[in-house]
């Protein structure tokens, strides 16, 4: 059984991206990302680069820090405190454990430009209302000494601005997957209108060439590749839904003890104070899945899916509660866009979307355990 305190370098870890975070990035900075409509904040990632996310699961080799899914998960958690929008899961999480997967200089050069900051990823898998990689229908044909894919994806997180994008395709035998160029001639990004402001894209193929060196893996065998980056991305996705779930109950509660009626705290009313020991309850059991789910992809990464179902499906029914939970008890200010706790629910709504929603990472946990 994996271990379920964290350590020392795990807190120390929580608290410089938590003071580096309230001081460049917290929630009015996404409020005034979405007022400008703006998708991405190039000067931030260059500085959480700088100090060392972005290489978080890159290999020493490769300029990367190499500290593991577990250290991974803790940034992501910080991030979700103040809704933080980067390509950290896109790129250095799910693009990285992807690139991981296979050997070459090309996989490495690619790595260490992740790891610099150099170049952002977009992972395009989705064509449907939901998550499902085997219904992919985007066909790639031989042609010549190569591919020519035609078709489209929808909901590329992170789509409309990355360099690179992930693309999974449907080619003779099975699937494949193809790391190319955003840029490439045939590619239109459209960007997406999300509720959250997090940045989203279809994506259009219309003849677009790829070469055998764009293939990632081997042909026919997209999942040995894409599966376990999409593993790690369900990991850190659920980290990030645990962070704003914490930093919404720390609001709602931060509230109770602020907001009087007849003269005391709403906070000393019996029963708003069993509705957040209810939900305090809920973030700790989360908190405790989402630990094993970082401790088994690092010791098995091929045979995590159980705890990683288990931790995105308890995220995303935390943070539903908790957003839920924190408008209700906040009242009529929390339905205003004045007050924060709306991006809080926002996020909620569109993260528990991505990567698979509650009911299909119940259905992982029911199958992976035979019922």
């Amino acid at each position: 059984m994996a271990n379920l305190i964290e350590t020392e370098e795990e807190r120390m870890l929580a608290g410089a991206a938590r003071r580096f975070l309230d001081d460049l990035a917290p929630v009015s900075h996404l409020r005034q990302m979405r007022d400008r409509m703006q998708t991405h904040d190039p000067d931030l990632w260059y500085q959480m680069s700088a100090m060392g996310w972005a290489g978080v699961l890159v290999p020493e080799q490769a300029g990367g820090d190499d500290m593991g899914f577990s250290a991974a998960m803790v940034i992501a958690h910080e991030l979700g405190k103040t809704l933080v929008i980067s390509p950290f899961l896109s790129t250095s999480v799910i693009a990285a454990t992807a690139l991981r997967q296979v050997s070459g200089s090309q996989a490495t050069e690619a790595l260490a430009s992740i790891a610099s900051g150099g170049i952002t990823y977009a992972l395009a898998i989705d064509e449907g209302a939901k998550f499902a990689p085997e219904a992919s229908q985007l066909r790639a044909r031989r042609d010549g000494n190569g591919y020519v894919l035609d078709g489209q994806k929808t909901f590329v997180v992170d789509g409309s601005f990355a360099d690179r994008l992930l693309v999974l395709a449907r080619t003779d035998n099975g699937q494949t997957l193809f790391d190319l160029d955003a840029e490439r001639p045939g590619i239109r990004r459209d960007r997406m209108k999300t509720i959250d402001s997090r940045d989203a894209a279809t994506i259009r193929f219309d003849g677009v060439r790829a070469d055998f060196d764009n293939v990632l893996g081997h042909f026919d065998d997209a999942m040995t590749v894409l599966a376990p980056a999409i593993r790690a991305g369900q990991a850190a996705l659920a980290a990030e839904m645990s962070g704003l779930a914490a930093a919404a109950f720390g609001m709602t509660v931060g509230y109770l003890k602020e907001r009087r009626q007849f003269g005391v705290a709403i906070g000393s009313f019996q029963a708003l104070q069993h509705r957040a020991a209810i939900l305090w309850s809920e973030l700790e059991l989360t908190a405790s899945a989402i630990l094993n789910a970082g401790r088994m992809l690092d010791q098995d990464l091929d045979n995590a899916q159980l705890a990683v179902s288990l931790a995105k499906a308890r995220a995303t029914a935390t943070a539903k509660l908790a957003v839920a939970e924190a408008v209700q008890m906040h009242g009529g200010i929390g339905m205003t866009d004045a007050f924060d706790i709306g991006f809080y629910m926002k996020r909620a709504r569109v993260s528990a979307e991505w990567l698979g929603d509650y009911s299909y990472h119940a259905e992982q946990i029911a199958q992976l355990r035979g019922i």
